[in-house]
Formats: structure tokens, C-alpha cells, sequence
């Protein structure tokens, strides 16, 4: 007899049970409806990638943490690490059969090989969005306005948009003479949430001395209102310039559309990745900014260049799934009220197993999910696999029903009973009482 392999799976990678990853549909269908209403495409991309592909544009920590192998064509690969390299890839590959500008979203998941702790995992889904072939301020604005549309459909509340612009930072750091050490302090500061003010201040110190690490964290940590913030930001960068005044304008935008009290201008937001270029964002919920940001992009202008002589520029977010659901958990709203079926036909005799799918078909034309239980047991057990199921209905049909041409509806969640409906009144009855949730 063979030796039994004991079922595991590796560390920071996860089965999802059946409510688990309805849950997470749902979420995923909530957002997909919302880049649709944006006008944003679908595409896919391949899990697998020549490693030069991946290689140099993330940078830093991220070029360390890819699933790197050769395969068994001896071909030098590497898993995605994110959903934007691969998507600069697909530009410069395909950009001839694609119109600008072009607007794409794109659900999958991708692979790091990190520490893993609360909300982050080495196999995880984003949900990215992204305009390319335009940089605009309009194309900036619509990034923001399409993070806080799609936390609201989550269902979000409580959350801020952080934004910022690279563009800025980086003539405050020439202005001051740190130009040259530019990419560590900007991943320095990216990171001041984690390590805290003064882990922070002693890094910037070992890069730029005491002087500099002041005029940074004065520049990272400059507070007021949106437009005092700015003109901070404004006058130690050295002036007015066109980074500036996108950042007026995007702000000017929020306020005409009613999502200003969403945005935070906050110039410590840095975002860690190497390739961005201008504007950039992070989404923290309010009551637990702890777990990091939920939804993170900015502008990169220039990420295609790696693959493609001419310039195609671009800009985007991502939604990070998984710490977005580990943070709902956290916060006891995880349950987004629905099973993973409408309702369940009970089974009180094997001879009518044909009517009871004629009936679940009929409550799948009301738009509702069903299933036929597929043996006679006991009601009890059937009760307690509908209850597993999350089902909201029971339909129940025995021989005498049957013979009279009707059904009874049960409502699972208040016990209610509506007894001797035919099947349209029926399919109906269940449907509202499916919709109440």
C-alpha cells in the first residue's frame, strides 16, 4: 500500500471554503460592476513570465521576493509578482491593436514570496484598474474618483485617500541637494508607517545627514488643510511648477464632485515600487489604518519603456483583496449577508426528483440560485444542509402537493411558512424573499 501523503499547503498560501470565496466573488462582482460603469475593459495576462519581464521594475525588496525558476525547457522564468509589470508588457506587445485612450481592469492573482502577516500573503488577488495612453490631470482624477467609488460599492464608509505626487518629492530632494539618494529615501519614507518617525528619521540620517533628515520629515510631515499642505509642499520644492498645479487641479475636482472629504493631500505617500512617476495613492480605512493601505497607485509614465521605444504613458490603483477582506474580518463586517445559494428544494420523495428540478429551474428564471436536495432523508438533515448553504429559501413539495399542483415556500432565516402557492407565485414569493437581505 502507498505511503498516505499528508494534505498541507505551503506557508502564506490558503484553500478558501465554499462561504469564504463566495464572499470574496461578491466583493469582486461588486467592483467589476463599478470599472464597467467606468468604462474599463477586462484583459488577462499569463501566471508565468520571462524573468527579464518582471526583473527591474519593481525594484528593491520586490525583485528578491519572485518565484523564480527554470522550466522545463530550460527557459529562465518567474511567476507575476504584480499585475501592472505584465500589463506594460501587454501595452507594448499589442498596443497596435488597441485604441488610446485605453482603459483596462484586470482580477487575478499574483505571487511574492514575503514575510507573511496580518492581511498579506505570498499568493494573493488584486483587483487593478488603470488608464494608459493619456497623462492628464483627467486621467489622475478618474484613478481617485474610481477608489472611492468602488470602496463606497464595498460597502466602505469610513476610509481616506491618501495622495500625493512623486514629481514634487523629487524636486523637493534636488531642491535640497539629496537628488542623488533619491530612490532609497523615497523607499525610506514609504516604509515610516512600519518602522515609526524616528526609525525613520535615523535612516534619512545615514543617507543625507542631520540637516537633510530634517528638511525631509519637515517636507513628509507638513500638515493643514489640503491647500496649506500644498503650498508647503509648493514652496519647499521650490516653487509653482506642472506637478504642482495637477494636484490643485485634481483637489479642485474632488471638491466639485463631492469627494473631497475622501482625500487626504499627504506628502509622506511615497509608494515604495521604483516605476512611479507623478501622482500616487493609498487608501486607508479609518478605524484600522494599522493593516495598511487597501487600494495603492500612482502614474508611471515610463514602465514601458523597458519593452517599447515609444513612451506610453499610464496611470492606476489596485485594489488589494485580501487585506481588504482581512481588515473587514477584523472589523466584524466580513459577512456580506449572502449563502452561496438562494434556495434549496427539499427532497420528500424520491419519485418526484424531476418535478423538483423543474421547480429549481423555475426560481433560476425569477433570478434566483437553486438547488434540488438529491435524496430523501430527513427533513432535519436537509433543514441543516440549507443552513450550511446560507440559503435563504426552502421549497417544499410532497406527493400530495404535487397531485394539487402546488408548493410550499419557507422563509429559513424567520421560519415563516406560505403554503399552497402554485409554482409562478411561488418563484415569486421566493424572490422577494430572497431580495430582502
Amino acid at each position: 500500500m502507498a505511503q498516505r501523503i499528508e494534505p498541507r499547503i505551503l506557508k502564506g498560501f490558503r484553500d478558501f471554503l465554499p462561504r469564504d470565496e463566495s464572499r470574496r466573488s461578491e466583493l469582486i462582482d461588486r467592483l467589476v460592476r463599478v470599472f464597467g460603469r467606468h468604462g474599463f475593459v477586462p484583459i488577462d495576462t499569463p501566471v508565468l513570465e520571462y524573468t527579464e519581464v518582471l526583473l527591474g521594475k519593481g525594484g528593491g525588496e520586490t525583485d528578491k521576493q519572485i518565484y523564480r525558476f527554470t522550466d522545463n525547457g530550460g527557459r529562465d522564468v518567474s511567476m507575476r509578482f504584480d499585475l501592472t509589470v505584465p500589463f506594460a508588457r501587454y501595452m507594448a506587445q499589442h498596443k497596435s491593436e488597441l485604441y488610446l485612450p485605453f482603459k483596462r481592469y484586470h482580477v487575478a492573482k499574483v505571487f511574492r514570496g514575503e514575510n507573511t502577516q496580518r492581511g498579506r500573503y505570498r499568493e494573493f488577488t488584486q483587483c487593478d484598474f488603470d488608464i494608459v495612453g493619456t497623462d492628464t490631470a483627467s486621467a489622475d482624477f478618474e484613478i481617485l474618483l474610481l477608489i472611492v467609488r468602488s470602496m463606497e460599492a464595498l460597502g466602505l464608509s469610513a476610509f481616506t485617500v491618501h495622495l500625493s505626487h512623486r514629481g514634487i518629492f523629487n524636486r523637493f530632494l534636488g531642491h535640497i541637494g539629496a537628488a542623488e539618494h533619491s530612490v532609497e529615501i523615497l523607499r525610506t519614507v514609504d516604509k515610516m508607517r512600519k518602522i515609526g518617525p524616528e526609525k525613520t528619521r535615523e535612516e534619512l540620517e545615514g543617507l543625507t545627514g542631520s540637516a537633510g533628515a530634517e528638511k525631509i520629515l519637515a517636507y513628509i510631515q507638513a500638515q493643514g488643510t489640503a491647500a496649506e499642505t500644498l503650498s508647503t509642499m509648493r514652496e519647499l520644492a521650490g516653487g509653482p511648477a506642472e506637478d504642482t498645479e495637477r494636484v490643485e487641479r485634481i483637489l479642485a475636482w474632488a471638491e466639485e464632485t463631492g469627494i473631497a472629504d475622501r482625500v487626504a493631500l499627504d506628502p509622506s505617500i511615497t509608494r515604495g515600487l521604483d516605476y512611479y512617476t507623478g501622482c500616487v495613492y493609498e487608501t486607508f480605512l479609518d478605524e484600522l489604518e494599522g493593516i495598511g493601505s487597501v487600494c495603492s497607485g500612482g502614474r508611471y509614465n515610463d514602465l514601458a519603456s523597458l519593452y517599447t521605444k515609444e513612451q506610453i504613458p499610464g496611470v492606476g490603483a489596485s485594489v488589494g483583496l485580501d487585506r481588504l477582506i482581512a481588515a473587514l474580518e477584523e472589523l466584524g463586517r466580513a459577512d456580506t449577508g449572502r449563502g452561496t445559494v438562494d434556495a434549496v428544494v427539499l427532497c420528500l420523495d424520491d419519485t418526484l426528483i424531476g418535478h423538483y428540478h423543474r421547480i429549481a429551474d423555475r426560481l433560476r428564471e425569477e433570478g434566483l440560485s437553486a438547488e434540488v436536495y438529491p435524496e430523501a432523508k430527513k427533513l432535519g438533515a436537509q433543514f441543516k444542509f440549507a443552513d450550511q448553504k446560507g440559503a435563504r429559501v426552502g421549497i417544499i413539495c410532497g406527493p400530495e402537493e404535487r397531485a394539487a399542483g402546488t408548493v410550499n415556500v419557507k422563509d429559513l432565516a424567520t421560519r415563516e411558512s406560505f403554503d399552497n402557492l402554485d409554482l409562478d407565485a411561488a418563484a415569486e414569493r421566493a424572490a422577494r424573499i430572497a431580495g430582502s437581505d
